[in-house]
């Protein structure tokens, strides 16, 4: 009977010691990735405290756009989709995507500097132009392409 019982203990602290590393590992992965995901206008309305860490939507604005050779990045203003008169200044160092240019949609993660109300960025993607067209299948291809 003793040897039931603790076959039952064991069991159970097995049982606890998973669940609690699952929780921690669940806590610890959610809280860590967590950013908030947001348009220009969002971001406008929020406190800044908010937007230590976020990913914004937007797009290029067609003038000022800045590169900065020494850090392969370059500087831009980000405008709402909706409401373009709402803009963010966004600085990116790293390799910047070939489609990025004026008018382009893009995403960007980062943080925002409460002090001089711009965006530094250490993400950037830009949204893939509908130069693409689908087949019969309903697969993306180029126009043109028959394969």
């Amino acid at each position: 009977m003793t040897n039931a019982k603790n076959q039952k203990w064991v069991y159970l602290a097995a049982v606890l010691l998973v669940g609690a590393g699952v929780g921690y590992l669940l806590f610890s992965g959610l809280s860590q990735n967590s950013v908030y995901f947001l348009n220009v206008s969002e971001a406008l309305a929020m406190p800044a405290e908010k937007l230590a860490q976020a990913r914004l939507f937007g797009s290029v604005a067609g003038e000022n756009i800045v590169p900065d050779p020494a850090s392969l990045g370059v500087s831009f203003t980000a405008q709402d989709k909706d409401d373009p008169a709402k803009t963010i200044r966004v600085h990116y160092r790293g390799a910047v995507p070939d489609t990025f240019k004026a008018g382009v949609e893009v995403i960007v993660e980062g943080t925002f500097n409460p002090q001089t109300r711009e965006f530094e960025a250490s993400t950037l993607l830009t949204k893939c132009p509908s130069k693409y067209e689908k087949n019969e299948k309903g697969q993306m291809r180029p126009p043109g392409f028959n394969g």
